[in-house]
């Protein structure tokens, strides 16, 4: 049987966990969670919809609920919730072919069922507001994930791309990952600074997940992770899922983004805005063209990860929606069972495989959930309040 078909037959019965998808703010921006304009059942225009998501063989899917890190705090929380409520719709509408997971059985009963289960995750602290009750409701109502920050720091956690305050988490910061130790919900060490990274991974006592990261010795982007800390993930028995977004897969891409940045911050345009970058560096490429991430460069990052962090602690997040273009042979979600035949085809063998498509992540939430069990037996919600 021909790899890539052999690869295929393997994820029918071994769920593909993708980390992270932004689809959900992609209806957002395209159509107001107008599921009638943005039918999922049929092709769309974007990255992700459900015909691509079986031919990718994608079996469980984190939904992040992201919302911009500019909006003032009362905005994050309510359009997060709006975000939480378009995912609960979208799933209740396509019930044939999604199902709501809520934990590691769930997936695994939601997969069983011939449906992609689909799971949450908030990309940013800035979502909860400074609240630890806004983090508790979250939770109630599905998010299973919190990326600590987004591209701007929050009031008590540094990210990755902008000037840091903290110098990691501050008292604060260190209680909300506690809590979310207390809850079952997974620390995101995406976008966050390295020294939050540090911090956080000091301070948890649940296993960790990069939703959306890679390797910071093969592209230098800050979004990636260093090899000091993918050592410590290691001990913590956490997963770091591989992102395919160019500017972090590929070096090449990352400096063309770091010219385009210098070049739109001249414009009075912040790289870290989404909204106004976004369109503007889709002007600046029709006359500064981008170059090219391949599958091959993806590769070259889960090997790195795999010979630093280990074959048991990595994971894919291909942050599909969220990025204007993809790795050439990864341009869209049908594309997964391409790289695990990459992957075979370098030695990989099919446990390996099954451990990276979704092994590793779901190992990694079962392990948060009993630690979970065990503190809240030990302490209640936490009553904690930020102050600045």
């Amino acid at each position: 049987m021909e790899t890539t078909e052999r690869l295929r037959e393997l994820l029918r019965t071994h769920p593909l966990v993708d980390g992270h998808n932004d689809l959900p703010w992609r209806a957002r921006a395209l159509v107001d969670y107008d599921w009638d304009a943005l039918d999922i059942a049929a092709s769309t225009p974007n990255h992700t919809d459900l015909p691509r998501l079986a031919a990718g063989g994608v079996g469980a899917q984190f939904w992040s609920v992201f919302v911009p890190s500019t909006l003032p705090p009362d905005q994050a929380v309510i359009q997060t919730l709006e975000q939480v409520d378009a995912v609960h719709t979208m799933i209740d509408r396509y019930g044939d072919r999604l199902g709501l997971a809520t934990t590691a059985d769930e997936v695994d009963e939601v997969f069983a069922s011939g449906r992609i289960a689909s799971l949450m995750g908030a990309e940013g602290g800035h979502s909860i507001g400074c609240s630890l009750g806004a983090l508790r409701a979250l939770y109630r109502l599905g998010v299973r994930y919190l990326t600590l920050t987004h591209n701007d720091n929050t009031p008590w956690a540094d990210s990755a791309t902008d000037e840091p305050v903290l110098g990691g988490l501050s008292d604060f910061g260190r209680e909300v990952v506690r809590e979310m130790n207390r809850l079952g919900m997974l620390v995101d060490l995406s976008h966050v600074s390295a020294d939050t990274m540090r911090d956080a991974l000091a301070v948890t006592e649940s296993p960790v997940i990069f939703s959306h990261s890679s390797a910071r010795a093969i592209c230098s982007s800050p979004r990636n992770v260093p090899d000091d800390v993918l050592r410590t993930l290691a001990a913590n028995g956490g997963t770091c899922m591989a992102v395919f977004a160019p500017q972090f897969v590929s070096q090449e891409v990352w400096d063309w983004k770091q010219v385009a940045s210098d070049a739109a911050a001249q414009d009075g345009v912040a790289a870290t805005d989404l909204v106004a970058f976004e369109p503007w560096v889709e002007q600046y490429a029709a006359t500064h063209p981008q170059p090219q991430a391949t599958l091959e460069q993806v590769v070259t990052h889960l090997e790195h990860l795999r010979a630093v962090v280990g074959v048991d602690h990595i994971g894919l997040g291909g942050d599909y929606d969220g990025v204007a273009s993809l790795p050439v042979g990864l341009e869209d979600v049908s594309g997964y069972p391409r790289l695990l035949a990459a992957l075979s085809e370098r030695g990989w063998s099919d446990d390996d495989l099954i451990k990276l498509a979704g092994g590793n992540v779901l190992r990694t939430l079962r392990d948060a959930e009993a630690v979970a069990r065990d503190l809240q037996t030990q302490r209640g919600p936490s009553l904690v309040r930020f102050t600045s």
